[in-house]
This record gives C-alpha cells, sequence and structure tokens, in this order.
C-alpha cells in the first residue's frame, strides 16, 4: 500500500483506463487477503451467479448511500484489491512514489521531485541523519524504501496489503540494483512478521488512514523499533477536537463516511490521538505538526490531470465504484478546506531501557 493519496489519486488515473478488466487481479487480492487458500467448492449455476451478482451489487450501492462502515475484514479485501487494480496506473502517470509532493515554493511544479523531496524534507524534520534498517509499513511499490535505502546507504523492508504492490517493488528494486538492499512482502501492518525489536528507523508514510484499530497499529510500531529507534507517522487525520467538544460534528462525521466508502477507510483519529497513544506507551522525543498547507498543491495537480476528454469518457464507461471515487475527490478537498482534514506529522523514539 500507499495509502491515501493514491486512494485519493488513482480514481483520477482510473478514469482513463477503467474499461480494462480487472476480474483476474480482484481474485488474486481475494485470496491473498483471506490468507491465500481458494475456495475449492463447485462453481454456482448461472442463473445462481446471476442472482447474487445483482444482490451484492445491490447491498453495495445501498452501503455506499447510506455510506455503511466497513468491517475489519472487508476493509482488508477492499485495499488489496483496489491497489493492485490502480496501483499500474499510478506508476504510469505520477512515477515510483505514490504519496503528496513537497510544495515550498508552492507554485513548483516539478511534481516528481516534489515527492522525493516530501522523503527528505520529513527525515530531516524528525531528525534522522542515518539509519541501518528500516521497515516501510504500507510501502506502496517501495518508492520510499528505495530512496532511504539509496540515502543512507541502509537495509529496507517493505509491507503491503497488495500482492500486485509487493511484487512490482521488488522488480524496481532489481532493476534499480537495490535487490540486495530492498525487498517487499504481503503483510499485515497490524501483525507484522518481523522479530521484536528488529530496525531502528519505522517508517509510515500515508497509511495509517487505513488502520483500523490505531491503538494496535502503535503497538505494532513499537514493537518492531529497535530501543532508541525512530518511528515517523505521516497520515491524514481529522482535526483535533477543542476542549468543550466530546466528537465532531454531526455534518462532519456524515461527510467522513461519504469518503471512507470510496477509499476503503475505517474510522478517522486527530494527530493528538496518535499522541496520547504515543504517550501511554512510554514513547519519547514526541513531536508533531501539521503539514497540510506544505502538500495542498499536490491535490489540484492530481484533479487537473484527469480533466480531459479521454478522461472524462472513461469515466462515464468505469462504473460506480470508480465514478464515487471520482466524487469523493471533491468531498476530500472541501473537508481540507474547511479545515476538518490534516496532514499530520508525528515523530518520536522508543526508550532504550
Amino acid at each position: 500500500m500507499r495509502l491515501s493519496i493514491l486512494s485519493f489519486a488513482a480514481c483520477a488515473a482510473c478514469m482513463t483506463h477503467a474499461w480494462q478488466p480487472t476480474a483476474t487481479v480482484q481474485s488474486s487480492a481475494f485470496v491473498q487477503a483471506r490468507g491465500g487458500v481458494a475456495d475449492n467448492a463447485a462453481a454456482p449455476s448461472s442463473s445462481t451467479a446471476l442472482r447474487m451478482g445483482i444482490g451484492s451489487g445491490a447491498r453495495r450501492i445501498r452501503d455506499s448511500i447510506f455510506s455503511k462502515e466497513r468491517s475489519r475484514e472487508d476493509l482488508k479485501i477492499g485495499i488489496a484489491g483496489f491497489y493492485d487494480r490502480s496501483s499500474k496506473l499510478w506508476e504510469e502517470v505520477w512515477g515510483e512514489h505514490m504519496h503528496h509532493g513537497y510544495y515550498i515554493p508552492e507554485d513548483r511544479t516539478d511534481h516528481v521531485q516534489a515527492q522525493i523531496d516530501l522523503i527528505d524534507e520529513v527525515l530531516k524534520w524528525s531528525g534522522v541523519e542515518d539509519a541501518t534498517s528500516v521497515v516501510d509499513v504500507g510501502c506502496g511499490i517501495g518508492g520510499s524504501s528505495r530512496h532511504i535505502a539509496s540515502k543512507f546507504n541502509c537495509k529496507a523492508q517493505g509491507i503491503t496489503l497488495s500482492p500486485y504492490q509487493a511484487n512490482r517493488g521488488n522488480e524496481l528494486a532489481k532493476e534499480q540494483g537495490l535487490a540486495g538492499q530492498t525487498s517487499f512482502q504481503v503483510a499485515d501492518a497490524l501483525d507484522m512478521p518481523f522479530e521484536d525489536n528488529s530496525f531502528d528507523l519505522v517508517w509510515s508514510l500515508e497509511s495509517g488512514e487505513h488502520m483500523p484499530d490505531k491503538t494496535q497499529f502503535i503497538n505494532e510500531l513499537f514493537r518492531v523499533a529497535a530501543p532508541g529507534g525512530r518511528i515517523i507517522i505521516v497520515t491524514w487525520c481529522h482535526r483535533d477536537l477543542e476542549a468543550d467538544e466530546t466528537e465532531l460534528t454531526k455534518k462532519e462525521k456524515r461527510l467522513l463516511a461519504k469518503i471512507n466508502r470510496a477509499y476503503y477507510l475505517p474510522r478517522w483519529c486527530s494527530v493528538k490521538d496518535y499522541v496520547d497513544i504515543l504517550e501511554e506507551k512510554g514513547m519519547q522525543d514526541i513531536r508533531r505538526e501539521d503539514w497540510s498547507y506544505i502538500i495542498a498543491p499536490f491535490w489540484k495537480a492530481v484533479i487537473k490531470s484527469s480533466l480531459n476528454f479521454k478522461s472524462v469518457f472513461g469515466l462515464v464507461k468505469s462504473g460506480f465504484s470508480t465514478q464515487r471515487g471520482a466524487y469523493a475527490m471533491f468531498l476530500m478537498l472541501r473537508g481540507f478546506n474547511k479545515g476538518l482534514i490534516k496532514f499530520g506529522l508525528i515523530t518520536c523514539t522508543k526508550p532504550k531501557a
């Protein structure tokens, strides 16, 4: 995964390619998300399959209209399938870095370099000057991992729910001469396949949004971090609550619920919620910052890339899911402009003792 900007932007890319077949990829994602075991039951009859398909489609439309919250299992399957389908398109349009860019000055148009600069500026802000072993949690196709491995001449491992992303990450590592330093695999960020105290840099760039259990997410980041290791979380959050508030307004919650349905997101949290969890874990040197204004121009660039005849024609033919995702881009912008949606940076270190 490289989770939120690809969710946000791949729908724009999908407008151009929406008529391409996706059934094989969806099946692969389903099997992987279920633990890699296919169902050997006999295939249903054509009439039964048709009724099942119509019923399933009707339920999805109904759930979308009412912005029904997805279960953890549905999120896992949906995330894998979404990124299996869309990552190739994103790479063709925007390259290997599946995240926002660093827009200082705000009128810069070198978008690929802006994405690379975001990695370097986040590292600088976090005080990271070197690393020996890195884990990229929600790695996309591995752009950040390979950049950090090259920058620090270190080892990096990435995990994603998407089989396509893991395979493509390893392909690019080989092409770029980094196969000996970087590797990518399918794994769940809430149950990582690594030993305790394994990494001196734990990196999560735009993946926390997809985590249905934020406490377990932090627990896993903490577990795999080496004593004295640095944890960096860059993620979309909702605004912090005011002192006299106990929850977001109903209007704000409705807007986020609509976005969640389009982009396979669970309930949102605030940057303060993350900080509270980190403090409870006893983390040290906890810092936070809001970079919403720094990445804002990238959204406009993504939307602009989709506004041409071919993209609009593809959108008309794309079907309900992609049309819903394209519409949700504007919901994201609305939330951002209203101060509801924030691009938060959080960093801390794991105690040495």
